[in-house]
């Protein structure tokens, strides 16, 4: 995979097949219930996190008011759930050492 291109579930299904041996139906399959099972943890609220890779936080943000940048005029943002990634510092440091 080149520098700024994008993993897709069919790149990581891939990777198990060459990693693994696994049948390529197999290796979707895995990849799909690993991503289904973190997308239940989060809709529960719970928080996710993947050793040396990183961790899924979801936040509550509150009511706040923001403004409309044409016009100036102020309006409520809702309240909401966010998620958001911190990655873990072996992540951070791969990072740094490749860039």
């Amino acid at each position: 995979m080149a520098a700024g291109e994008t993993l897709t579930r069919a790149d990581l299904a891939d990777a198990l097949n060459r990693e693994i041996g696994l049948s390529r139906a197999d290796s979707a399959e895995m990849v799909e219930k690993i991503l289904f099972h973190m997308c239940e943890s989060l809709s529960r609220g719970d928080n996710v996190k993947i050793s040396g890779f990183g961790t899924f936080v979801l936040r509550d943000k509150g009511e706040r008011v923001g403004r409309n940048p044409k016009t100036g005029v102020e309006v409520p943002i809702a309240p909401r759930r966010v998620l958001t990634f911190r990655a873990s510092q072996m992540m951070r440091d791969r990072i740094v050492s490749a860039g």
